[in-house]
């Protein structure tokens, strides 16, 4: 058997896998993976076939950047994208995808708090991600707690980001059109058109549970009226 040398083999260039994270740098773990949030952010965004919904990968310009260039955000979002060639890769090559992403979380850890609201934020401008937002678990400031920046004319500017309650914030992603919640120290996302939280198994074990309690106290209450009628006797002509 021969090989025709005319026959050009295209090469995928693959970037190596991520550095370990620290220990202090679990946050975002905790927050996405463990939650099941990055997974039911996928399911409820569909289109697997174009939309990227990944964390902890390489977000690089174009091919061959310098490590110190590099960034790996905790979630990244992409529209229109190419998710094959994505994981060839091994991460989001703005070049070869066509297009930046257009949402980025970054969730604070002691050793990132500071960085995510400066360098890091530039950086993301910089590259033209649509939107970056910001989660911190335990932050005191509230500005800390959640925030968000939208892309105008290549510079960030600030998302509005309203207290809904003294331990709940609430901001508006249009590029997932959701709203990004710290409740409590938790991430949710909710959907702005039933203001309910997004698909998950433990919403719907809860909603199940409240359903449930309903019909019970809907029965208890059958229950009590026909032994008052029973009690009061046959009523006359």
């Amino acid at each position: 058997m021969t090989t025709n040398p005319n026959i050009q083999i295209e090469e995928t260039f693959v970037l190596p896998d991520p550095p370990e994270r620290d220990a202090d740098d679990m946050t975002s773990s905790r927050h996405l993976a463990k939650t099941g949030n990055m997974r039911y952010l996928a399911l409820h965004l569909g289109n697997p076939q174009t939309t990227i919904v990944e964390a902890d990968k390489h977000l690089i310009p174009e091919e061959r950047v310098p490590r110190k260039g590099r960034r790996y955000p905790d979630l990244l979002v992409a529209f229109d994208a190419d998710p094959q060639l994505f994981q060839r890769n091994n991460g989001y090559i703005i070049d070869n995808q066509g297009k930046p992403p257009d949402f980025i979380l970054e969730i604070a850890s002691p050793s990132t708090r500071e960085t995510d609201q400066t360098t890091t934020r530039e950086y993301y401008a910089s590259m033209g991600a649509t939107e970056y937002w910001r989660f911190d678990e335990i932050a005191l400031e509230r500005e800390m707690r959640l925030g968000g920046d939208s892309l105008v004319g290549g510079k960030y500017q600030p998302l509005e980001v309203v207290q809904v309650s003294q331990e709940v914030l609430e901001g508006y992603s249009a590029a997932l059109n959701l709203i990004l919640r710290w409740d409590h120290g938790e991430l949710v996302f909710i959907d702005p058109a039933t203001k309910e939280p997004i698909f998950t198994y433990e919403y719907q074990e809860a909603r199940a549970e409240r359903a449930e309690q309903r019909i019970r106290e809907l029965e208890e209450e059958n229950r009590r009226l026909r032994g008052e009628q029973s009690a009061a006797g046959p009523q006359g002509p």
